[in-house]
């Protein structure tokens, strides 16, 4: 028996195009690229936990890509927050390994 293991590909949630930011909002089953001054305290949320759990995409923020000012400020921030926590669920998922490959070192029978 052979089994095919797919890799996972990881899905954009933040983009830029056309001089706006858009941020992928889930609705029900389907998924919608909305301007993202007119993301809300839900949707943030939503994002954060796409962001905690999967393999989360994000274009680089540009400013010269982006013409509107609202766009630039939100896009910028929220960016920069969601890299801060890939990089920090990143490490602590690093941690959590050493350690628990540690304790199996430690506890396993010799």
């Amino acid at each position: 028996m052979h089994i095919q293991i797919e890799e996972q590909k990881a899905m954009k949630y933040l983009k830029i195009d056309d001089n706006k930011g858009y941020y992928l909002k889930i609705v029900s089953s389907d998924s919608v690229w909305t301007e993202i001054d007119k993301i809300n305290k839900d949707d943030l949320l939503s994002l954060l936990n796409s962001t905690i759990s999967s393999d989360f995409e994000m274009d680089v923020y540009s400013e010269e890509k982006l013409a509107n000012k609202a766009h630039q400020i939100i896009y910028k921030n929220i960016y920069e927050k969601f890299t801060n926590l890939q990089a920090m669920r990143d490490k602590f998922k690093d941690e959590s390994e050493s350690l628990y490959k540690e304790a199996i070192g430690k506890y396993s029978p010799k």
